[in-house]
Order: C-alpha cells, then structure tokens, then sequence
C-alpha cells in the first residue's frame, strides 16, 4: 500500500513542482534525506539527479529533462514531477488527497523541508449516516514538534485527531451533530490546539 507523500520543489519563479514519493511519509523520513546532493533522497554520487534538479527548478521542460538524462532513478521520490509551476495554495486545494497522501513535503530554494503531516476531514469510517466524502482540499496540514531528528509529536497529533473524529462521528449517528457542523468543529479545534511553534494550513473545503 504504501504511506504517499507529495514533495513540493520551490522553483527559481518561486512557484512548485510537485512530486511524488510513495514511501515518504513513513515516519515523515524524508525531513532530513532531502538535501543539496540527494535532492531525490538517494545516493546521486553521478550527479544526474542534482543536475535534474536545477534544469526542472529553471523552468526546463520534464519531457526535455527525461530526454536528456532518462527517466528511470532509484529514489525515494519520483525524479519527474506530476505537477510543475504551481503555487502552495493549488496544492493544498487540487493535488494533496487528505485521504491517500499521508504527509506534504515543502522545499525551499535553500533546500529547508518543512514536513506537513495531512489530517484527512471525511467521517465515513466512523459515522454510519455518512457513506462518502470528499479527500482533495476537504482537511488540513500541520507541522510536528521534532527532537534529536525525530518527529516527536507526529504519534501523538495522528491519535488526538483520529480520537476526535471518532467522538464526532458517534455525535452524528446520535443525530447531535450533523456533518457540516462537525468539519467546523474539526477546523476550530485544529486552530484552538495549534501554537505558534506550528505551522497549520487547510483545503479549501476543510
């Protein structure tokens, strides 16, 4: 299955090219493998995925790219990006899937990873009365606190919201609640226990 990840490359427009990683949100491990010399997090002892890098970051066309140093790379993200020249908000609201993505990966022109854990808003596995919602732009993002290179916090924010979602879902089938009032709910709590050491960013229907 998998734990996907998005990884948002800044460009010199300062727009992104997003890629995928489907490993990369276990444990949010790419936080500290992307770097200068393995932008992709893998061994680039050749170079070919440095200089990838800097022709996609210009504005090169993927296709050129491919064509001039191929397709096939060992890596924990995808060399080829799904999406380029977009902004953060596009991504937020169009491209992460709150559901299937488990993390969102921001890299700037300095190569800082700023690591998002998603918090996916549907209540379909834990109400009866809901049989569907949506997963792109319906949740959020947040960073977690990290100590001595470890996410510290991430463990902790996934089971206080997931125990959140359970106590509303059951307020649904109870008919206390209904669902719109309970997505508010879950965007006002997100905020109310959000400090300022994090950083909290929403879809557009979250």
């Amino acid at each position: 299955m998998g734990h996907r990840a998005l990884v948002a490359y800044e460009r010199a427009d300062s727009t992104y090219n997003i890629h995928y990683s489907h490993w990369g949100a276990n444990g949010l491990r790419l936080k500290h493998a992307l770097t200068p010399r393995t932008p992709y997090g893998a061994d680039d002892s050749s170079g070919r995925a440095r200089r990838m890098h800097e022709a996609l970051t210009d504005g090169v066309d993927p296709e050129t790219v491919a064509d001039e140093y191929g397709r096939g790379q060992d890596t924990q993200v995808d060399v080829l990006p799904l999406e380029t020249g977009v902004t953060l908000a596009t991504v937020l609201t169009d491209l992460l899937d709150y559901l299937h993505h488990e993390a969102l990966y921001v890299v700037d022109s300095r190569f800082e990873v700023t690591a998002y854990r998603t918090l996916w808003f549907g209540l379909q596995y834990e109400s009866d009365r809901i049989d569907d919602a949506p997963t792109l732009g319906y949740g959020a993002v947040r960073t977690v606190r990290w100590c001595d290179g470890e996410p510290a916090g991430d463990d902790y924010l996934c089971g206080q919201f997931a125990g959140l979602k359970r106590a509303l879902g059951a307020m649904i089938d109870r008919e206390r609640i209904g669902e719109a009032m309970a997505n508010q709910f879950l965007h006002s709590e997100l905020v109310e226990i959000t400090d300022g050491r994090h950083d909290l960013r929403f879809g557009d229907i979250g």
